[in-house]
């Protein structure tokens, strides 16, 4: 099985949704959603991007390629609006960002 299949097949579970959910959601035929999930047939572009929306991924995290393919639309978008800060504001939420990953890893390390 491809990729996408795995990815489409895998975000349909997550949301709880069935092949039925998600054509309906992204406009794309039901039986054309299984037969991408079985790595029958592959996704246009355009259903593809149709399936990306429904999910609220982007078209590189669908596909599993490109540099943002393991960000979702909304980490993609907070990632754009970091790039346009200034350098002090970047910093200080570096410095935010980075207190709160040593804490989580530090409770996992305990934790385990």
């Amino acid at each position: 099985m491809d990729k996408i299949a795995i990815t489409i097949t895998n975000l349909r579970k997550e949301k709880g949704w069935s092949q039925t959910d998600l054509a309906d959601k992204s406009g794309v035929s039901r039986e054309m959603i299984g037969k991408y999930e079985r790595g029958k047939a592959v996704p246009s572009v355009d259903a593809a991007k149709k399936i990306a929306d429904a999910f609220d991924v982007s078209l590189d995290y669908l596909v599993g390629e490109g540099i943002n393919a393991t960000f979702d639309k909304k980490t993609v978008s907070r990632l754009q609006e970091i790039q346009n800060m200034d350098s002090k504001s970047k910093d200080n939420l570096f410095n935010i960002i980075d207190a709160v990953i040593r804490d989580y890893n530090t409770q996992k390390a305990y934790a385990g």
